[in-house]
């Protein structure tokens, strides 16, 4: 199970450090196999400074570079050989200072002492894509008047790094498969041991059936496997690429994200450990939804474009005609999401089913 360290910080207090944090949560019996830095930006901007270009003139052996003094708030300024269109004398920048390392995909290269056509160069001014904060490579970022020589841009940017902490899971505590669940765990274990601190649970409040649309019958025939089955359907909302801050946590914790929909149904997975899936409404023939075991051999292709054949002890989650997805487990091809249905699975995973990150592709 892949915990954010900071996504677990919103769920309880504690000032504990990223190592501290795995020794206390091993201690309460959920044993922390690895503990990985993870930054946004690869390299964490290291080496890069908020620096103001003094002077700016022509390279005497180009039409297009040119050649400036750079003030990085460290005494001498550094003489830094620009070929972008739009540096000039007063700006503030980002530059890479000697020994900063720059990634373009998995390559890295060095910042050092070079010659530009005959002339010294001791760094590099940056543009957004030469860092990654950005794609625009037309010319060099431009910082407002106000920004302070000598800040590291990480500092800048208030780029932070998190740590994803990797819980051994056991069979038995499937209570902790999510990042409340864990939270519970740290928390008892900071009050136990004596550290001021509070809990601070998801808030629902604002939610609220505001219209009954689009109804969808739940019919639950194997009540053995299946205790409750509740869903929710939602209409006018827009499939598009999910916000920053959502995109920025699943990344975290190893998740793809692939849109706002598919997204929130794994952010809420991996919040809680309450595993959903969301179904296209136009795909869900009678608009009905039933919950049931299907005939030995029936077969089911799921939305990795696989086909199986599913067993009559197999949960599955249909629509009046045929199965959609596998309980609890994998969705089915075709199923995808235009406008939505989001299901939401209470007890519906039968014995002999085990809950797993792939019900979210």
């Amino acid at each position: 199970m892949n915990i954010s360290y900071k996504w677990l910080k919103e769920y309880v207090d504690f000032d504990l450090t990223p190592q501290e944090v795995c020794d206390a949560l091993t201690s309460t019996g959920l044993e922390v196999d690895a503990l990985e830095e993870v930054q946004s930006i690869k390299g964490g901007l290291k080496g890069l400074y908020v620096g103001k270009v003094l002077t700016c003139e022509m390279h005497p052996d180009s039409d297009h570079l040119h050649v400036t003094t750079v003030d990085l708030g460290k005494g001498e300024p550094q003489q830094i050989v620009c070929g972008a269109p739009n540096v000039a004398a007063g700006q503030k920048v980002i530059v890479a200072d000697l020994g900063c390392v720059l990634y373009d995909g998995d390559k890295e290269f060095v910042i050092k002492k070079s010659k530009l056509r005959g002339v010294e160069s001791l760094g590099m001014i940056c543009a957004e894509d030469e860092i990654g904060i950005g794609t625009d490579h037309a010319g060099i970022i431009v910082l407002p008047e106000d920004a302070v020589v000598g800040t590291p841009a990480a500092e800048y940017y208030h780029l932070e790094s998190d740590w994803l902490i990797e819980v051994d899971i056991t069979a038995n505590r499937a209570d902790a498969l999510s990042h409340w669940g864990v939270a519970r765990d740290l928390y008892a274990w900071l009050k136990q041991n004596g550290y001021k601190t509070a809990t601070h649970r998801p808030v629902v409040d604002d939610f609220a059936v505001d219209n009954n649309s689009l109804p969808i019958d739940v019919v639950i025939e194997n009540t053995e496997a299946c205790k409750r089955y509740a869903c929710v359907s939602i209409t006018d909302c827009e499939v598009k690429e999910s916000p920053e801050w959502l995109k920025n946590k699943l990344s975290v914790i190893g998740l793809r994200p692939i849109n706002n929909i598919v997204d929130i149904t794994n952010y809420v997975m991996m919040a809680l450990g309450q595993p959903l899936h969301c179904f296209d409404a136009d795909m869900v023939k009678g608009h009905k939804i039933v919950v049931k075991t299907m005939p030995e051999g029936t077969p089911f292709v799921t939305l990795d474009g696989e086909e199986h054949k599913l067993s009559d002890r197999d949960l599955a989650i249909c629509n009046a005609e045929e199965p959609m997805c596998i309980a609890g487990v994998f969705g089915g091809k075709g199923s995808g999401t235009r406008r939505t249905l989001c299901s939401r699975v209470l007890t519906s995973i039968p014995r002999g089913f085990v809950s797993r990150p792939a019900v979210m592709v």
